[in-house]
């Protein structure tokens, strides 16, 4: 087929002291290179040391993991892949709008491929998901005979070493653990690539040009035309060779060979295509069209874009270290050639170049492009983990030298040993790590649906309904035959799929891969039916983070017990709450109450703007919603200039907290010994913050602060302090402050307080406590059911950089901010048989004046200290005449509406039936004098939450 002149031409083969895998005695004794590939007399190439077989069950081991394990990262594969093969094998399922006969943007000969797969594997289980994991399973089978087919040829063509790096950079990566097994068009173009590149690699026998064109034109028309671009180099070489030789006619041949195996795959797919979609095709074509001559309003950029360097830091994250090698394998081959004049490997430079250069090609080409995906970067992954196994194998190669007349040479073998040995342990431990995080943080939706796959609802017929986290759904593969996926409106405002038609008598086979569906468009745009009513979902899969703020669009429905049962609930990451490292990487719980020290400073704050202690008025929180009521933890994120709120009543907190210091002591203010270190480091973030925020009130001093107002002077450096920390910072603001420490056991407890206007409780009855018992004491409701574990995990993940905010509110039925004594004394008395009396609300008046009644609203910061590891609590109390609050338009309808939907427990915590009937009497008529006045607008805004 080609001459062997053509295959080893000067330049391109290597000089004599590095032959090539298919060289002969002959060639070595300067016969004419033309000897090498006809001698009968040729070398067996080397085989890999480790056998072949071993090499494949070591991918397929690492493949069936993944595709066990691994979380789907696209929505696209859910709704462009697994939907209509659920659609050709099960009848139902959702279709996006590359789907509908007018557009005709996806093939469904790939559709169909796995299709037979998945029939194939539904008749060993009846089970919907049984056949999802029989198609995951087959294509990790498929992508470990690729990379097993290429691993081989590596080793025989380049060199052992080479190879058996390749394979391990493929089996380790987290972004090949991934790209496995995930059903995309770009998976299936990089299983042809290495199928491809070993084609085009494989000398042996002749070039196989065609061969590897028909393998990188499979990957491009049945998987996705772009990858075609990965063979622009290979093919420049092959056409470089011809014209050296200057046999064209050869090179005419072996393109003709390809392009004819190409249009033969073309052909089929067309005749697929037209079957399903009643209309012939090319969708290769209308792809590359679509994305790239569309204009303006359609094509990829109205999918979102991102910057330039958004593959630099993917591949980052899933090669680490070994894109690093891949980015600079060319410019050390290029050292190695200019340096040595010889090559490291059985290649020469120029053509171990040849093979590296796709990877720069194709990272250049969508590194410039808007809409990025990781997905893109599939195809050329094979490419980047030969370039890093080659520049380690090439950077190994120099540092093993042991002549002394080279640098490296005069360095101790076993130190270079060493060095590299942690480099290779390092890659791998990130690579582990990272693939572990992916598995543990994002599986969440691989295991929600495990209830609707019990027995009992196998022949149910239901809707599954899906609101912001529709792009997270796994398919219907996860669902009974007889259920089916639906979308309620969220604050998504593009196009949703819709649903293949299920009609199965008149409309011959398939009918909903041709009929056209309604409410399509090319432009993203949305169609209000996709949505259905709340009210026709028969169960619901929502999310939960703390710190995501509810809104109408959006509620929060994991908390509405009310209306919701929970079957099933799954850790999923809050990545908003989560530091850099932890979003990355698995990282391992280390031994519970030891801190590391975290190199973490707090923003400087800006002056608040007017501020004025005299003048500037309580900021008007009203933390309560119309029903029904949620416990949740209602965390929000927290601007760090509103850390510490003043306000003109001041000095009345900071004479309230002054008398109650001078009667009650270490009843009220109180830090553990082995949280003095934190307490200390609480008072210098306040001693930092008070100056910058509120400038006109606070002075920084050498050795503290200075209280303009009060004419107070405070040192915190000399030891030991004037007074407990604690106590001290409370001085300064008109919060109650407590730190938690997590202890060896795990649990986070109360080790420094200062609790002097809390209302409701004491701190010498809680010091000391676990974070729960502090909760169950209190008789807190829900607690056990709804907020520990959140509450626990919380505590442990916080991070010194992500500070929280929360309110709440409280009715009171006294006028005494430091302690209701309505309910009770604040120092228990002994009663007549020897039992201290308790106090609560059963002691309080019923139904006391509506002038008595108080609104009482706390607002708690919660922040990690990063010295220390203490987790403080900020309470800020604001505290008001029920008739004042009232005379605000919207609060009493509000007000009455929250206090009518607390539960038994949270009525009983919250003590309305002392105060009820009074209230809620009161809240009415005022009410109803608000829309007497026309004050009222309907709907009334509660969008201003917590204010």
């Amino acid at each position: 087929m080609a001459s062997t002149q053509q295959q080893s031409p000067k330049g391109m083969s290597n000089d004599s002291q590095n032959t090539e895998a298919v060289s002969t005695e002959a060639s070595k004794s300067k016969s004419p290179v033309s000897n090498n590939l006809k001698s009968p007399k040729q070398k067996t190439p080397v085989e890999p040391p480790i056998p072949t077989i071993a090499v494949f069950y070591a991918f397929l081991l690492v493949n069936a993991l993944a595709a066990a394990f691994v979380p789907i990262q696209d929505c696209d594969e859910v709704f462009n892949y697994w939907e209509p093969t659920h659609y050709l094998n099960r009848g139902s399922g959702l279709q996006t709008w590359e789907y509908s006969p007018e557009y005709i943007i996806r093939s469904w000969l790939y559709i169909v491929i796995h299709a037979i797969v998945g029939k194939i594997g539904s008749l060993f289980s009846s089970r919907t998901t049984a056949e999802f994991y029989f198609i995951r399973l087959a294509l990790g089978v498929v992508c470990a005979a690729c990379e097993t087919r290429l691993f081989s040829t590596i080793c025989k063509t380049f060199n052992t070493r080479v190879g058996i790096m390749f394979g391990i950079i493929m089996a380790t990566s987290p972004g090949m653990f991934h790209a496995s097994v995930a059903y995309l068009p770009s998976s299936f173009s990089m299983y042809m690539t290495m199928l491809g590149m070993a084609a085009f690699m494989d000398w042996r026998g002749g070039l196989k040009t065609g061969m590897g064109m028909m393998w990188f034109g499979i990957g491009a028309i049945v998987g996705w035309p772009f990858s075609g671009a990965l063979i622009i180099p290979l093919l420049a070489e092959d056409f470089a060779l011809s014209l050296m030789t200057g046999d064209i006619s050869e090179i005419v041949y072996r393109y003709l060979d390809g392009v004819i195996r190409s249009l033969l795959v073309l052909a089929l797919q067309v005749a697929i295509d037209a079957f399903f979609y009643h209309e012939v095709a090319v969708v290769p074509w209308n792809i590359v069209s679509y994305n790239v001559f569309s204009g303006s309003s359609r094509g990829p950029d109205i999918f979102g874009t991102e910057s330039w360097d958004f593959y630099i830091r993917n591949l980052c994250l899933n090669f680490n270290i070994w894109f690093v090698l891949a980015l600079f394998v060319g410019p050390i081959l290029g050292l190695q050639f200019l340096l040595h004049r010889r090559s490291t490997t059985k290649q020469s430079p120029i053509r171990s170049f040849v093979f590296v250069t796709p990877f720069y090609l194709w990272l250049a080409i969508f590194s410039a492009q808007g809409h990025k995906e990781e997905r893109f970067m599939y195809p050329a992954y094979p490419f980047l983990a030969l370039g890093a196994a080659i520049a380690l194998h090439t950077t190994l190669t120099n540092i093993g030298s042991s002549d002394p007349a080279r640098l490296m040479g005069k360095i101790p073998a076993k130190l270079k040993l060493y060095v590299v040995s942690l480099f290779v342990l390092l890659a791998l431990d990130i690579s582990v790590a990272r693939t572990i995080g992916i598995v543990t943080a994002y599986r969440a939706p691989l295991q929600i649906y495990a209830p609707l796959q019990e027995n009992r609802f196998v022949h149910t017929e239901a809707n599954v309904c899906l609101g912001k986290d529709w792009y997270r759904f796994p398919s219907s593969y996860f669902l009974p035959n007889g259920m089916r996926a639906k979308f309620i409106k969220s604050a998504f405002d593009g196009l949703l799929p819709g649903q293949f038609t299920e009609a199965k008598t008149g409309f011959g086979f398939f009918p909903g891969t041709w009929l056209i569906p309604p409410g399509m468009n090319d432009q993203n745009l949305e169609d209000p039916g996709k949505h259905v009513d709340i009210d026709h979902c028969s169960f619901l899969v929502d999310s939960y983070f703390p710190n995501v703020i509810p809104s109408p669009l959006e509620p929060n429905y994991v908390e509405d017990n009310d209306t919701w049962e929970e079957m099933r609930c799954s850790a999923f990451l809050d990545a908003s709450q989560t530091n850099f490292v932890g979003r990355i990487l698995w990282i391992p719980d280390l031994e519970p109450g030891k801190w590391t020290v975290v190199d973490f400073k707090r923003p400087a704050a800006i002056p608040y703007p007017e501020w004025d202690v005299h003048e500037t008025k309580p900021l008007p929180y009203r933390p309560f919603r119309h029903g029904p009521y949620h416990i949740t933890m209602g965390l929000r994120t927290m601007q760090w200039d509103e850390w510490i709120e003043l306000d003109n009543h001041y000095l009345r907190f900071h004479e309230d907290k002054k008398r109650r210091i001078e009667e009650r002591g270490e009843k009220c203010c109180k830090t553990a010994p082995e949280a003095y270190d934190g307490a200390v480091e609480l008072l210098e973030e306040l001693c930092s913050y008070l100056p910058q925020r509120y400038p006109s009130l606070f002075q920084s001093t050498p050795t503290g602060i200075h209280n303009l107002l009060t004419q107070e002077k405070f040192d915190i450096t000399t030891r030991p302090l004037a007074e407990d920390p604690m106590q001290m910072a409370a001085r300064l603001i008109q919060d109650d402050l407590a730190i938690m420490f997590e202890k060896p056991d795990g649990q986070y407890y109360l080790l420094a307080g200062a609790i002097l206007l809390a209302g409701f409780w004491r701190l010498s009855d809680k010091f000391g406590m676990p974070l729960s018992e502090i909760h169950t004491s209190g008789d807190v409701p829900g607690f056990k059911s709804k907020l520990e574990k959140g509450m626990i995990n919380f505590f442990r993940r916080i991070q010194p950089g992500q500070p929280v905010l929360r309110n709440n509110y409280f009715i009171q039925v006294d006028d005494n901010l430091a302690w209701s004594h309505s309910i009770g004394s604040e120092d228990p008395v002994e009663g007549a048989e020897g039992v201290m009396q308790a106090e609560g609300w059963g002691s309080a008046e019923k139904n006391k004046a509506i002038e008595h009644h108080y609104f009482r609203s706390e607002r708690q910061s919660l922040r990690r200290l990063p010295r220390s590891g203490g987790v403080v609590f900020t309470i800020r109390t604001y505290f008001e005449p029920i008739a004042k609050v009232v005379e605000e338009v919207g609060v009493p309808r509000r007000l009455a509406s929250a206090v009518r939907s607390w539960g038994d427990d949270v009525a009983r915590y919250k003590g309305r039936e002392r105060y009820g009937e009074v209230l809620l009497e009161y809240l009415d008529g005022k009410h109803r004098e608000q829309v007497e006045k026309g004050l009222l607008k309907e709907p009334e805004e509660d969008g201003k939450y917590p204010f």
